[in-house]
């Protein structure tokens, strides 16, 4: 039986195979990575296999992650050309910034390409990925990808123009910082500290929960939680002259910039 490989294993890597095993997935798992110790701490925590041998572990594939650093992929691409071109062989890259296109320059036909990005959040089978195809790709493909991906949490798939404005705002990164943001201000405020992250885990958390579960309208929802001339409004109110809405958009325009830093310095036209 032909296995899924991940060629790198660094935190999404660990954070996919923790998902995957929540999950029961039933694929062999095999990880290559040119650190000895990472390969026995994932071999140990979720009992993968393990490859040293770059070529080799490419070699067992039928879906192939590529889930190293931007700047590494080159690389690591060239080292895999001497391998014999499986036909079915569907490779799916996890790296920032470099596109399907240049993919394919690099390891061409026959593989069949894909993009993902997605979150650690999968970690705890509450992932989000998005993925993104060639033109033409056949159904086959997609399917394998979003089935494996579908393991770990919901699949939207995004055109590949917007994928570095999904990747500036879907990470977790926003709510982590937002909650200890909102903790500390109550904790400024006198509320104890304990407390005071209970109160904004549920102000970011068990709100956003809510919204997805009922699917209802964000407007009306915010309607709800802020009566005009009460507190909540007045709060937003006071944020949003503070340049709340400028100082998000301006962190999203940073992030898209480092995207196409990464890219650059990855090779990417």
């Amino acid at each position: 039986m032909k296995a899924t490989v991940f060629l790198g294993g660094g935190r999404i890597t660990a954070a996919l195979l923790a998902g995957l095993h929540l999950a029961k997935y039933s694929v062999p798992v095999i990880v290559h990575d040119r650190n000895p110790h990472k390969l026995r701490a994932l071999k140990k925590e979720f009992g993968v296999g393990s490859e040293p041998d770059l070529l080799r572990a490419a070699d067992q594939a039928k879906l192939l992650f590529v889930a190293v650093r931007p700047s590494d992929v080159p690389a690591v691409l060239a080292n895999l050309r001497v391998l014999p071109r499986k036909a079915n062989l569907v490779a799916c890259s996890l790296a920032a910034g470099i596109s399907v296109k240049n993919l394919q320059q690099m390891l061409g036909p026959p593989v069949r390409w894909a993009r993902a990005m997605p979150s650690p959040v999968a970690r705890f089978g509450h992932g989000l990925t998005a993925v993104t195809f060639p033109a033409r790709v056949p159904q086959s493909v997609k399917g394998l990808v979003r089935n494996f991906f579908e393991q770990v949490g919901e699949v939207v798939e995004v055109p590949e123009r917007q994928f570095d404005a999904f990747t500036v705002t879907y990470s977790a990164s926003h709510g982590y910082h937002a909650l200890a943001t909102l903790a500390r201000a109550a904790r400024d405020l006198g509320l104890q500290e304990s407390i005071a992250r209970v109160a904004a885990a549920h102000a970011l958390g068990d709100s956003i929960v809510a919204w997805r579960d009922e699917r209802a309208s964000l407007h009306a929802l915010l309607q709800e939680a802020a009566t005009p001339g009460g507190i909540a409004a007045s709060v937003m109110h006071a944020m949003d002259q503070a340049g709340y809405q400028k100082i998000i958009s301006r962190g999203l325009k940073a992030g898209v910039v480092r995207a196409q830093k990464n890219a650059r310095k990855s090779g990417e036209a």
